[in-house]
């Protein structure tokens, strides 16, 4: 079974409405949905904000990030812990050295172009990691990304007999897959429903649907050119 997080916001706040009993993402960068997702959703995964962030060149207030947070973290809903897009290790672990909430409420991001070794210590401390897009890895599903995600996966399964939790951010598009997520996100329904007419729970309804497998067959590895 996966968990699918539909991204937010999703406008108006009427079509939101039909989405009662779904899972959410909702991010620092617009939380303006956040309260209602709270009120109405099954359970809420706060993102937050990096990778928008990043793509504009803006930075993260941190101690509003932590306020915020604070009003909404409890069971079942969680959050990802801040983190450095193309970011050292040393950077990673300073980060989620000093976050302050739980671990059972937190989820670290293992950065694809990041050590596998790191992804090893990460899934050894914490009940949930996700894996996140790098420069280099930008393009989920693309050929250069399958191998990397195989190499993951392979590893962790040397390591844990029984997976972790591993979220794919961005990665909807990925249920049903080979790659044994347990849960994933998209902001797919919230900025297509309009486009193609459609409604949004409907959309989503489709999309949860779509299952990833809980077991791991280890693939066989092939030269990643930029090894």
């Amino acid at each position: 079974m996966t968990i699918h997080y539909h991204g937010t916001p999703l406008s108006p706040r009427s079509e939101l409405m039909k989405m009662a009993g779904k899972c959410f993402c909702v991010p620092f960068s617009d939380a303006r949905d956040a309260e209602t997702c709270v009120a109405i959703g099954q359970a809420v995964m706060f993102d937050n904000g990096k990778f928008g962030a990043h793509t504009r060149g803006a930075t993260i207030d941190t101690a509003k990030l932590y306020a915020w947070l604070d009003r909404f973290l409890g069971h079942p809903h969680w959050a990802v812990v801040e983190d450095e897009i193309d970011g050292t290790v040393e950077e990673q672990r300073a980060m989620t050295a000093r976050w302050p909430f739980p671990r059972q409420l937190s989820a670290p991001v293992w950065h694809m172009a990041l050590p596998i070794e790191y992804l090893l210590e990460l899934a050894d401390g914490w009940p949930r990691i996700c894996f996140g897009s790098t420069s280099q890895y930008w393009q989920v599903g693309s050929d250069l990304w399958c191998r990397r995600a195989d190499e993951a996966f392979n590893e962790l399964s040397k390591r844990h007999r029984h997976l972790p939790w591993v979220h794919m951010l961005r990665g909807m598009s990925l249920a049903g897959d080979r790659w044994p997520f347990a849960s994933v996100d998209s902001v797919n329904v919230a900025r297509n429903f309009k486009d193609f007419n459609h409604c949004p729970e409907r959309m989503a309804r489709r999309l949860d649907a779509v299952q990833c497998g809980g077991v791991w067959v280890v693939q066989p590895q092939q030269q990643d050119m930029f090894a």
